[in-house]
């Protein structure tokens, strides 16, 4: 049979869709013959990526909705579900960051990365697992990073999110498994997004993570693509609770 790496037939949400890690995600997806359901705050995005994506020959459709409003979570579930069929493949990519001392660190500001980073990765998934488990099949990946093995200063929030999901992609996975759906996670190291420009930008930090990344540069936004599109593939079907680090060996070195 070979390995297969196709996604046919699969429809796709994935959240944080229209730059960056989302954006290279969804564009592989596509590629690789799953329907795509691209997310972020702005219609406009989505709908101009959507768009993109059609006029090469994909299948896409714009769904733009805040991940921090739980409700409009299940909304934009049930509406893929009531009229697409029901979401097979979830992404949970988007997220935020913000950087303060601990001192001066609010608790809006910690509730805002929590609400965007984990408890949206968790309604999205309870909603979507819901379909997948009465079709029994179904891939959910959450996009967490190297913050959820170690940590930096200023960013509590974030680390916490982040160790936070890892916990969570194990937890669903274990319940999930018995009914065909698999939970991963991807902890992505240093990629080179929009992001991430203004620290791409700073010398000091630029020369940091070269010189602390064993391969000596920012990782390309497609080569995160690929080990998502494995996880969501049936190449990847018996992997599963799985935190699947793509650094460029930052973590393994000291």
């Amino acid at each position: 049979m070979g390995i297969d790496f196709r996604l046919d037939g699969k429809l796709a949400l994935i959240t944080g869709a229209t730059r960056g890690l989302g954006w290279a995600i969804a564009r592989t997806f596509a590629e690789h013959g799953a329907e795509v359901a691209l997310n972020s705050r702005t219609p406009a995005d989505c709908e101009g990526r959507a768009e993109e994506l059609t006029a090469a020959g994909h299948l896409a459709l714009a769904c733009p909705f805040d991940v921090a409003d739980l409700d409009a979570c299940a909304t934009a579930v049930r509406g893929l579900e009531n009229r697409h069929g029901g979401v097979d493949i979830l992404v949970n990519n988007a997220g935020v960051i913000h950087r303060e001392s601990l001192p001066a660190f609010s608790d809006a500001d910690w509730a805002r990365v929590i609400d965007i980073d984990l408890n949206a990765a968790f309604s999205l998934s309870r909603e979507s697992a819901r379909g997948m488990t009465a079709k029994g099949w179904g891939r959910i990946i959450n996009i967490a990073s190297i913050m959820a093995l170690v940590a930096r200063p200023t960013i509590p929030a974030y680390v916490a999110a982040k160790h936070g999901l890892a916990g969570l992609t194990k937890a669903l996975a274990v319940e999930l498994a018995p009914e065909g759906v698999t939970v991963n996670a991807i902890n992505p190291g240093y990629f080179a997004t929009e992001l991430n420009a203004a620290l791409i930008a700073d010398p000091e930090f630029d020369a940091m993570v070269k010189s602390r990344t064993p391969v000596g540069r920012w990782g390309d936004p497609d080569e995160l693509a690929g080990a998502a599109l494995y996880l969501a593939s049936n190449a990847g079907g018996y992997v599963n609770g799985a935190l699947l680090t793509v650094d460029g060996g930052m973590t393994a070195a000291l």
